[in-house]
Formats: structure tokens, C-alpha cells, sequence
């Protein structure tokens, strides 16, 4: 037994760490180690050793210096978890001829500054070019838009532009952290616009819960903006909110959590029920989590023929009558779901259910309640970072898993629908983003998946498939037309996919 291994046996913390590694290592809790190691022939191997004893992924391995006596080298490696990272820092600091220089979080690096930023589309290098980006040409420019507001699609940023508007209420997995915490998200959010739909957009936090306020000020912004993206914004309040605006706007306002997340389970379902052969007419639907995504998912469900939808929270079924824990949002679920008026926990709904749809929490759901599930039962827990239950744990149990995770296959994640609903939307400049055209883009990313691809781990196409975007925004450009909310006719045949 060489000394790395007597180390680990004898280590207190090996079993936390061999728990960290049972969970999958990810680049969202990666970190560069500096090390600074005896110049000796099996030194690197050692520490490499340490790092998948310690259940680390080694990535790049990269020379920073050398000395007659010593290298430093800088190595990347991902780990399951931050306490775990720590944990393979202190297995490789042990190990004789090594010293830790520097430990570096690579995730906080890359949002050192920010995320984004703004370029300018022209050069300034004269006067004359002054001259026109600036006074005095922009004068006569600024009176062409007084005189036909119009105008400001072509001669402004804002045929491109979405604003990202968040309170920061209901960040996923963090909840209520304030318009400053949740500014790396929404800076991420526009990072995605930009990267899958060519879109400028840009967060705006606002420190108000307020729905007066809130309202009050994206009406303000908007002139700005071609479009709306309301983000992280806690329930019931985003409901009142988003209404609202769509009816003081006359640019789409579309709030993601509820509806990007709702055409992807769509589309997740359309294909998941060509695998097991049932229609939407005939499932038993049940659903864990009755916020905003639940709501949402329920509604566009609703219209693609589901009858039987039953929705569960904290105090069970919701039903027809029930008094406890309710609000608005929750009295018209009441009255447009749950057919049969069940009452129960989500564990005694979901007996003969065809699939169950998870927006809750970690745990909500076990095997038992999966082995009462209909034939061939469909789970989509989206329950993120950790799902209602475990891929590992379902697999023997359901035809079909999706969950909100990038290690597993069939991954439900929003970017798949919000880059080209608003591409299409913009490039039509259309009023309002409605039912029809979140059912187009459903069908769309449904669509990307050929007969002869479908498979029970592939329902869904991957987040970095560039013809989701496309595909996506000319069924919103169709659907736009044909509902007209369209404001430019001659995008018909798709002409015109502008990226700004």
C-alpha cells in the first residue's frame, strides 16, 4: 500500500468525500488547483491519483513553472459540490512533495466584471463619423422617430432589444434573494439571448415587490425595448403582473418561468407520448407544484387536449371546494381541473396516472408511487438542482424521465423555447406572444426530432441543436400571421430572420 493509499483509509473525510463523488462531477462546481510539486518522475501521477481517489474529473493540466527543483502546475478538475472541492483540495495537500499555491473557483471567475457587455455596430475615428452617430446628424434622425414613432424599428436598437426584468423574488433554487443577487442570473439570461438568437437583451433588477411599481416601471422602460422578459418574479404576483403589461404594451411581454417552461414539457410530451402510443385526451395527468410553472404547464396542457389534470401542493390535491391554502390563481385551477374532484395526497393521485410532471422539491415522489402509475408511465422531474426523484432510483419503474438537468438525458430546460420566441416575434414584429404561437413553438422543438431519432432517452433535443432556434421562430412568425399579431406581412415566408 504506497502512502496516497494508507491516506485516504485513514481520512476522516473520505466518506464525505466518496458521497461527493457518487453525485456526478460538473464544470458548475469546477476549480483550478495550483500546485507546486517536487520535480521528481511520478510526482504528477500521484497528485492525479489523489484527485480520482477523491472523485474528482481531471480536466486541462497546464505547465505554470519550472524549476530545477519543483513544476507548479495549474489543474483543472470538476467536482460534485463546493464542500467536495474542498475535500480533493485537502487530499492533494496532503500528499508528501506538494503544496497547495492557489485554489481558484472558475464559475466566479467567469463572472468577474460581468457577463456582458455593450459594442458599438460602427467605428468612431473622425469627426465626421461624430458628427453623425452624434450632434448634429442624430438631431434630424430623433425628428424622423418624432414624427413617425414607427421609425424606431429601423433607425434604433429597439427591433433587437429585450429587457430582462426581474424583483429577484423567486430565483431558481434560491427564492427570494433580492434584485442584486439576481443579477448574475438575468446577465445569464441575456448571455443566452444573444448566443442562441442573436437578440441584445439586458437584465434590469428592480428593487421593488411591488406589483403597482413593477408594472409601473417597465411601462417607463419599454419605449426602449422591442420586447419583455419578465424573470424570477415569486407567485401569485407574477401572474397580476404579466397581464397587466400585455395589456398596457404593445410589445410581447412574456414571462419565462411560466411559459418557456410550459412549451417545453409540451414539447417533451408530444414526443414521449409517440413512444408509449397514448393521446393527450386520454392521460391522467398529475402535477406536484402549483406556482407559476405549474399554472403555465397546466393551462398549455389544458389546450393540447388533456381533460384529466391534477394539480398537488403543499396541502394536496386542489379541488373544487377545498379552502385551505388557496388564492386566485389557485380558485381557477380548482375550477378548470381535476375532473373528478380526488382529494389526497400527490402519492394517492398519482394511483393509475399516466405521467406525473414535478415542480416542487427534491423527494416529493418515491418508487412506491411509481409502481401504482399506469402502463408505461411518463415522469418529468423538474425539480432542479435535485429532482422529485432520482433518474437512478425511476429508471426500473417508468418509460419515460425527463428532468431539468444537464447530466441526464431528456433535459427540459426554457432555452430551447425563449431565444426563438422572441426572434420570431421581433422579426414580425408582433404585438403580443399568444396561445397559438406557444403551441407552434411546442410543436416546432417537438419536430426537430425525427421518427427514426425518437428514443425513450431522446425526447427532447439538446439546448445546443442551432436548429431549435430557427425552427422555433418561424412557427412563431406563422402562428403570429395566422392569429394577426403580426405587424410586418411580408415575413410570411420567412424571409427575413434578422439577428439586429
Amino acid at each position: 500500500m504506497n502512502i496516497m493509499d494508507k491516506s485516504l483509509l485513514e481520512n476522516p473525510r473520505q466518506s464525505a468525500a466518496r458521497e461527493g463523488a457518487r453525485r456526478a462531477p460538473s464544470a458548475s462546481n469546477s476549480i483550478t488547483i495550483r500546485v507546486r510539486i517536487e520535480n521528481k518522475i511520478g510526482m504528477i501521477g500521484d497528485v492525479l491519483s489523489a484527485i480520482g481517489r477523491a472523485g474528482g474529473d481531471v480536466g486541462a493540466i497546464d505547465i505554470a513553472q519550472v524549476s530545477g527543483t519543483h513544476v507548479i502546475r495549474d489543474i483543472t478538475v470538476d467536482a460534485s459540490s463546493v464542500e467536495h472541492g474542498e475535500q480533493i483540495v485537502d487530499f492533494v495537500g496532503e500528499l508528501p512533495g506538494v503544496e497547495i499555491v492557489h485554489v481558484s473557483d472558475r464559475t466566479f471567475l467567469l463572472h468577474l466584471g460581468g457577463k456582458i457587455k455593450i459594442e458599438n455596430k460602427t467605428q468612431l475615428k473622425t469627426r465626421a463619423d461624430l458628427s453623425m452617430a452624434y450632434t448634429p446628424g442624430v438631431a434630424r434622425v430623433c425628428m424622423a422617430i418624432h414624427d413617425d414613432p414607427e421609425k424606431a424599428y429601423k433607425l434604433t436598437i429597439k427591433k433587437n432589444t429585450v429587457a430582462v426584468v426581474s424583483d429577484g423574488t423567486a430565483v431558481l433554487g434560491l427564492g427570494d434573494i433580492g434584485p442584486k443577487a439576481a443579477m448574475p442570473v438575468m446577465e445569464g439570461k441575456a448571455m443566452l439571448f444573444k448566443e442562441f438568437a442573436g437578440i441584445d437583451a439586458w437584465p434590469i433588477c428592480l428593487d421593488t415587490k411591488d406589483p403597482d411599481q413593477i408594472v409601473q416601471a417597465v411601462k417607463a422602460l419599454a419605449p426602449g425595448f422591442g420586447g419583455v422578459n419578465l424573470e424570477d418574479i415569486s407567485a401569485p404576483r407574477c401572474f397580476e403582473i404579466e397581464d397587466r403589461l400585455k395589456q398596457a404594451l404593445d410589445i410581447p411581454v412574456f414571462h419565462d418561468d411560466q411559459h418557456g417552461t410550459a412549451i417545453v414539457v409540451l414539447a417533451a410530451l408530444i414526443n414521449a407520448l409517440k413512444i408509449v402510443n397514448k393521446k393527450p385526451e386520454d392521460l391522467k395527468v398529475v402535477f406536484n407544484g402549483v406556482g407559476a410553472a405549474g399554472v403555465a404547464c397546466s393551462k398549455i396542457l389544458l389546450r393540447a387536449g388533456a381533460r384529466n389534470i391534477i394539480g398537488c401542493d403543499r396541502e394536496g390535491a386542489i379541488y373544487r371546494g377545498r379552502a385551505a391554502n388557496m388564492n386566485q390563481m389557485k380558485n381557477w385551477y380548482a375550477e378548470n381541473t381535476n375532473p373528478e374532484n380526488e382529494q389526497g395526497t400527490v402519492h394517492d393521485c398519482l394511483r393509475n396516472a399516466d405521467v406525473f410532471i414535478g415542480l416542487s422539491a427534491p423527494g416529493a415522489i418515491n418508487v412506491a408511487d411509481l409502481k401504482q402509475m399506469a402502463r408505461d408511465p411518463i415522469v418529468f422531474a423538474l425539480a432542479n438542482p435535485t429532482p422529485e426523484i432520482m433518474p437512478e432510483e425511476a429508471a426500473a419503474h417508468v418509460r419515460v424521465m425527463a428532468t431539468g438537468r444537464s447530466d441526464y438525458p431528456n433535459q427540459i430546460n426554457n432555452v430551447l423555447a425563449f431565444p426563438g420566441i422572441f426572434r420570431g416575434a421581433l422579426d414580425c414584429r408582433a404585438r403580443e406572444i399568444n396561445e397559438e404561437m406557444k403551441l407552434a413553438a411546442a410543436e416546432a422543438i417537438a419536430g426537430i426530432i425525427t421518427p427514426e431519432e425518437l428514443h425513450p432517452d431522446y425526447i427532447i433535443p439538446s439546448v445546443f441543436n442551432r436548429e431549435v432556434g430557427r425552427k422555433v421562430a418561424e412557427a412563431v412568425i406563422k402562428a403570429a400571421l395566422e392569429t394577426g399579431v403580426a405587424g410586418r406581412e411580408r415575413l410570411a415566408a420567412g424571409r427575413d430572420h434578422s439577428t439586429g
